[in-house]
């Protein structure tokens, strides 16, 4: 009997035989890796050895996964990213071996709660935002699929850093988040590598020597990555960096001992926090030393591995592909040449076409302070050879370009690697465009603009190259595991194919018509938000109504992803209640989490304008508790799980053609909010699945507002025409919400009637009348809850599981391996 990998439910493997077998393993460690005699029975006590339990069964796995894709020779997917925004890998890896419920009753054999335990795990703190989130969404779908899929990343001591909010500010402490350990990671000291730095190179000899250069090592441990089932274990491949000598004893031996030990803090540096600060010279150094540290060491270890096996270079595009997670690893393009030809003795012309075959790129942005461009002279200083190899891959480069447009100067110009300004520099998008055979957007919008607004030259050019890959989540992470009410009610009512097939949710459509089954998922909902509602009150101390509308907008701190608009809306409500005495159709919970970059400064005023913003309205007496304002602090994905799936309302309201794709939007509908949107990113895509009955869609296209960047937009026009925003304007910047801090928000009315690039007051009114419409449509409880379901119903496409597929096939060439399935 036949059976794909959507028909059955999967074996589970590796597991355990009972719940005696678990709490063997758990004593056993606790006793001989642990060293202790006693078992201490608190959630804190007990974290280590159950992890390292599980762990043992993954281990199990990844061999034997590992030994599957040997004997089959399978091509394999090494996907490089700054961040991996993993969360807490023990209980999804839990979810994914269908572990929790042997684990609970284990646990509970001996009066320990599972909960509390998978509470005490920290978020792993490998990332900040949705670049890192997709790419664990990627990991988890590519071992689900069965495909040797394998992520490569740093091993941040700190990460991000842990948000505090004091005075309404926000305040940066260091991420701990390795505090506790983390005992799922499995050390790999014997495969460490030795990535050179500094030196000297002459500038422009295509064969010149790399001499003097100091070394920093990469010690590597490896972070399973179970496919649900437990049949395909992959993992993430995470490098530390350490200094090549602990220090130079000469120096200790002479007393001065500070500079002894100076170089290893150097080099331990790179991997200590993730994304230093840029603003300074030394933030600059460090943050290029990591980019490199990241490709240097993963190109490495994946070039060891294949040479395991295969002896023939030639052969890397047929074994291997490689994806760039954005513009970070773009030097990935010269490393790789690098190793080929000073190494490994292969000749130029060859190392180029193996580095364009193996490697591809995926653009996540168009705003161009987020494209990555280094300094000649801290390029020359910090990696001498591959600023040798980008000028000459530069030259042959234009030479192209010029013979195919010998007259056109300027577009020789724009098409250069190394931008020809007042100090010259080297545009990271455009080496990784010139150095790959796929470039992808992540949403049909974001990919369109790639083309015509970003690098239209290069489409022109090779369009073979181009192409969309609509980014996509996990389901069973923001489904599955994130909402266990929801996911029951599936099983109940379709069954449980939608886990493997997202696209089977579908059949969900058919029950919003049932009256039971919208009583179900409303009481759901309502458990949801009386679970957000207590950690709203223990984090905050602001309580929320689990009857009012939840309005979400939980995502990074940037402008363009338009936190104030909102604010601004809010703010106009708050005025039409206590100054012109009406009353709302229905009450509001907002509900704000996000951090920003701690040199960002406009993105860091918002959020102390919301917290003080806040702070009035909601012990504003008149508001009658029509508005209330939470501001969560320290956004992570851990308590993403516990917001999603209580919002009604998902505000994805970025200035169109601004964000690339979003996938908060995705996991959001997929738990049952309708979504207030721009048409922007994969909100577009979202329209066309989920019907516009079914969506807010407001505000300007990216075409308008481009077609209105060229005619010059002046936002004083709309501040001096509509009374309504010039009194929103003109309270918010006022000292109304900062009555001790003279001044303090006058930048609101000069930004936004004077420097308003993001649209928030050309945007404005079409959200109020959007926002009042989803107001009024709350009070229908039924018909919401009816169309909260579609939404569900109607998100299959967005699973990345459907993302993973389109890019093994049309960019990666790879494919499933065989995986035993019982029947």
């Amino acid at each position: 009997m036949h059976s794909s990998l959507t028909s059955v439910r999967p074996a589970l493997h590796p597991g355990f035989s009972s719940p005696d077998e678990l709490w063997k393993e758990i004593l056993k460690h606790i006793r001989y890796t642990l060293g202790q005699s006693r078992v201490d029975l608190s959630p804190k006590a007990m974290l280590r050895p159950l992890a390292l339990a599980i762990r043992d069964r993954l281990i199990d796995g990844m061999l034997e996964t590992e030994e599957r894709y040997r004997t089959t020779s399978a091509k394999r997917l090494y996907y490089l990213s700054m961040e991996f925004l993993m969360g807490r890998v023990l209980s999804d890896n839990l979810c994914n071996l269908q572990l929790n419920e042997l684990c609970r009753d284990t646990l509970a054999e001996h009066g320990v709660d599972l909960n509390e335990v998978l509470e005490v795990e920290a978020d792993t703190g490998l990332g900040n935002g949705g670049l890192g989130r997709l790419a664990a969404c990627f990991l988890e779908s590519l071992a689900t699929l069965g495909m040797p899929g394998f992520g490569y990343g740093i091993d941040y001591e700190y990460g991000m850093f842990t948000q505090e909010i004091q005075d309404g500010y926000q305040r940066e402490k260091p991420d701990r988040w390795k505090k506790f350990g983390t005992p799922l990671q499995i050390p790999r000291p014997d495969q460490s590598v030795h990535v050179p730095i500094y030196g000297r190179c002459d500038a422009h000899a295509r064969a010149s020597q790399w001499t003097d250069q100091k070394l920093v090592v990469g010690i590597p441990s490896d972070l399973p990555v179970a496919g649900y089932g437990g049949r395909t274990i992959n993992y993430l491949r995470l490098f530390s960096a350490h200094a090549s000598e602990e220090f130079d004893i000469q120096i200790f031996n002479r007393g001065d001992y500070i500079r002894a030990v100076e170089q290893k803090i150097a080099g331990e540096n790179i991997s200590r926090v993730l994304y230093p600060s840029d603003q300074v010279k030394s933030g600059k150094e460090l943050r290029l030393l990591q980019e490199y540290f990241l490709v240097a060491c993963a190109l490495r270890d994946i070039l060891r591995a294949f040479l395991t096996d295969n002896n023939d270079l030639n052969q890397i595009p047929q074994k291997i592909a490689i994806q760039m997670n954005d513009t970070h690893p773009a030097l990935a393009v010269p490393e790789l040449m690098r190793l080929l030809i000073d190494e490994h003795g292969m000749e130029w012309k060859r190392a180029w076409e193996i580095t364009q075959e193996t490697l591809a790129y995926t653009n996540h942005t168009l705003l161009p302070e987020a494209l990555e461009k280094w300094a000649l002279p801290l390029l020359e200083h910090v990696l001498p050879r591959h600023m040798n190899i980008i000028y000459n891959i530069n030259h042959d480069f234009l030479m192209k370009v010029v013979q195919s447009d010998p007259l056109d100067f300027e577009r020789t110009r724009r098409m250069s690697i190394i931008e020809e300004a007042s100090e010259k520099q080297v545009r990271m998008a455009l080496l990784a465009t010139v150095g790959s055979h796929s470039i992808n957007g992540v949403s049909e919008l974001h990919s369109e603009l790639i083309k015509k607004t970003l690098v239209p030259d290069f489409a022109k050019m090779f369009p073979e190259r181009f192409n969309n890959k609509t980014n996509g989540v996990a389901h069973r992470r923001w489904v599955l595991k994130a909402n266990s009410g929801l996911s029951e009610l599936l099983n109940r009512t379709i069954g449980e194919s939608w886990i493997l097939d997202f696209d089977q949710i579908k059949r969900f459509e058919a029950v919003a018509d049932d009256a039971g089954v919208r009583s179900d998922f409303r009481e759901i909902k309502r458990e949801n938000k009386q679970r957000l509602a207590k950690v709203i009150a223990q984090t905050t101390g602001v309580i929320v109504d689990p009857e009012s509308m939840f309005d979400v907008h939980i995502k990074r701190f940037h402008e363009y992803k338009r936190q104030l608009l909102n604010l601004l809306r809010i703010t106009y409500d708050y005025l039409r209640v206590t100054e012109d005495g009406e009353t709302l159709t229905t009450p509001a919970s907002y509900i704000f989490a996000g951090k920003s970059a701690p040199a960002y400064l406009a993105a860091t005023q918002i959020i102390k304008l919301i917290n003080n913003v806040a702070r009035v309205i909601n012990a504003d007496k008149r508001i009658n508790e029509q508005i209330k304002i939470a501001f969560i602090p320290d956004y992570r994905v851990s308590l993403a799980e516990i917001v999603i799936p209580a919002a009604d309302l998902s505000e994805q309201i970025s200035t169109a053609g601004m964000e690339a794709s979003g996938t908060g939007n995705m996991k959001l509908a997929m738990n049952g909010a309708l979504t207030m949107a721009t048409l922007d990113g994969a909100n577009i895509e979202m329209l066309e699945k989920v019907g516009s009955d079914n969506m807010y869609i407001f505000g300007l296209t990216a075409q308008e507002i481009a077609d209105r960047q060229a005619k010059g937009f002046e936002a004083r026009e709309i501040y001096d025409a509509d009374p309504r925003i010039r009194r929103v304007i003109d309270v918010l910047s006022s000292d109304r919400f900062s009555p001790n801090e003279y001044g303090l928000f006058r930048w609101v009315y000069e930004t936004m009637v004077y420097r308003d690039r993001y649209f928030h007051l050309a945007d404005l009114p079409s959200y109020i009348e959007t926002h009042e419409r989803a107001q009024r449509d709350f009070s229908d409880r039924d018909n919401w809850s009816r169309r909260a379901m579609l939404n569900v119903a109607r998100m299959g496409k967005f699973s990345s599981d459907r993302t993973i597929v389109e890019y093994a096939r049309d960019i990666w060439h790879l494919a499933a391996e065989p995986q035993p399935v019982t029947v």
